[in-house]
Order: structure tokens, then sequence, then C-alpha cells
């Protein structure tokens, strides 16, 4: 499976709430303006000298003014926490993604923006995928997941891993749309987990929304647009867990309906094979990091490489753990050289019947 973590805990919200400060004295605003404004300044100076930055660990993306115009020629480009942007020089490695979101893909929701078919039948699948060149080489792909609940490992998956390598973000992560961004920025095309319900729930419970395979379509998608309005930029979705979700018809029969009309993808973790038609799908053929040590997940990488000579690619999926992270940094400095092609997993995707 993508995410191999503590189940998150059922009571934590969803999405920050606001906040309204008392009026005090300020309730005048003759008065108080003067007073507001000094009590701001003397209150942000004390935060940093007792905290520093606020922001220092959340993750930033830089690029160009350029290249935002570039990817939303018709949209505002404000500044956020997650994204700043530079008139002066352009930052963005060459390998970057267009920020997300990309005009014509979204649409507000309930939550938050939900990926929509853009108006010429693109869809967000096709616009949020990583481009891909085949030349004919044996393709394959990874996909690391579990990633946004542990700030060093989804920064090192990011940054050390090649572009190439796709990423899966848990939807209960804080500063979900900031990483998803950041992996943007590096070139790494990202998939959002959902969490389904296991063959042991409730003892094994994957968190708040879990699609529950006895849930009337209407429910089930219901919570997986609540899902996928946590964040935007992803081409697909993934499972988290599902034994029980992935094995009931009516239950993946909407799933999958829900994703084919919003123009998404599913790439399993292998658990799925076979299952859900209409979107663009993909399962994983193995799992490299059942065992943890270098010499295990370096023969699943080759039984990885063996099947994609026999059948022209191979899906491989991962955990960022620290020792994955490492052992597949090493083996794809050296993939080309023995004839295969790292594709990101959207290159393997496949249109299923309808």
């Amino acid at each position: 499976m993508f995410a191999k973590r503590p189940s998150p805990d059922p009571a934590a919200p969803i999405a920050a709430g606001g906040f309204t400060p008392p009026l005090g004295p300020f309730a005048n605003p003759t008065a108080g303006v003067a007073a507001a404004a000094g009590l701001f300044v003397i209150a942000v100076f004390g935060l940093i000298q007792t905290t520093g930055d606020p922001g220092a660990g959340a993750p930033k993306v830089k690029i160009s003014l350029g290249q935002a115009l570039s990817a939303h020629p018709k949209a505002a480009i404000t500044a956020s926490p997650d994204v700043d942007v530079m008139a002066e020089a352009d930052t963005a490695d060459a390998a970057s993604l267009a920020p997300a979101p990309i005009a014509g893909f979204y649409a507000p929701g309930p939550g938050g923006l939900l990926p929509v078919i853009a108006p010429d039948g693109r869809t967000p699948a096709q616009a949020y995928a990583r481009p891909f060149r085949d030349t004919g080489a044996p393709k394959v792909a990874l996909v690391i997941g579990g990633l946004g609940l542990n700030a060093k490992t989804t920064r090192d998956a990011i940054e050390q891993l090649p572009p190439e390598v796709t990423l899966s973000f848990v939807p209960y992560a804080e500063g979900l749309q900031g990483w998803i961004d950041l992996a943007r920025a590096h070139g790494h095309e990202a998939l959002l987990e959902a969490p389904m319900e296991p063959a042991d729930y409730p003892q094994n419970d994957p968190g708040p929304y879990t699609l529950m395979a006895k849930d009337p379509p209407a429910e089930t998608i219901k919570r997986l647009e609540q899902l996928l309005a946590r964040a935007t930029g992803y081409f697909g979705v993934t499972n988290y867990l599902g034994g029980r979700f992935l094995g009931s018809d009516s239950a993946m029969t909407a799933f999958s309906t829900a994703l084919r009309r919003r123009g998404l993808a599913f790439v399993d973790d292998g658990s799925a094979v076979g299952r859900g038609s209409g979107p663009p799908r993909a399962s994983a053929d193995r799992v490299i990091d059942g065992t943890l040590d270098d010499q295990s997940i370096g023969q699943e990488l080759g039984a990885l490489e063996d099947l994609a000579g026999q059948r022209g690619q191979a899906l491989g999926s991962g955990f960022a753990y620290p020792v994955t992270l490492e052992a597949v940094k090493n083996w794809a400095a050296g993939l080309s050289a023995r004839g295969l092609a790292l594709a990101p997993a959207s290159a393997l995707t496949a249109k299923s019947g309808r």
C-alpha cells in the first residue's frame, strides 16, 4: 500500500476554521487605529523574537512571475504562504511543472476547488501529469507514498528523487497544498490518497471521510469530493488500504464513475488489479519495500526491471522510508545505462472501458 502510517485522529478537523478577535477598546475606529497598529507591530516583533519565523517549517515554492503568468494567462497572481512569486529571477528548475491550479481544470466546490474536465475535453489527468516522451525503451515507473506527514522525509523525497518518480500525498497532511506545489516545482507529478474501508474495519480505521463499502453511491461521491477538495494539482487518486471497499462492485462503480466524470486517473497499489472501469488505470506490479533493507529493495527493483523487459513496462510502489528513498535514488541513476526508461506513473495508465 502507498501509505503505511498510523490512522489519523478521526476528531481532527479537515479544514482550518476562522478566528474572530474580540474588539475590546478597538470598537471605536477613530480611537483605535493608532493603538491597533502599534500593538500589531509589537506583537509581531515579540512573536518572532520568541518563536522565530512562524513559516520557517512550511513548504515554499519559488517561481518566476513569467512562469506563473504563462501557466495562468487569465488568472490573477496573488501571494500566499506556499508560493513566493519572484519577479526578478526565475528560480524554478528546468524540470518544473506548471503551478496549480491550471485555468480551466477546476471549479469551486463546497469545501475547496474540485477538478473538472476543460471545455475542450482535456482532463486534469492530462493537465497535471508529467510529460513523457516514449523512446521505445522498456518503461519502469515508481510511486512513493505516505508523503506529507513527516516533513523531513517528504522534503527528501521531493528534492532527492528523480522528477520522473510519482509522489503520493496523504489527504490529512498539514500544508498539503504547499507540499504538492513543491513537488510540482521539482517536476514530480502527484497523486492524492483516498482512505478506503479495509477488511478489518473498524479495528483498523483509515480516518475521516473513509470511503465505505456499504455506503450508497451519493455518500461515496460526497466523501470523495470532500477529499478531492483538500488540494489541487494531482493527476489522479490512489488507494490507502481498502480491502473491503475495493472488493465491492457497487462501491467501485460509484468511485470509478466519479473519477471519470472529474477527469482523474486511478493508480492502485496492486490490491485492485482489474477493479474499476472508466478512468485511466494502472496497478502496481510489485511493492519494493515490503522488507526494509537495501538488498531486498534492490532485488525488488531488479524484478521490476525484468518485468519491464518482458512486458515493455512495469510499475512499483513504495513508502517514503529513508532506506527506500536512498535505494531508489541510487538505482535510478544507472537505469538508462541498462537500457530502460524511468517514466512517471501517468505514462503507464491506460484508458479502461466506460
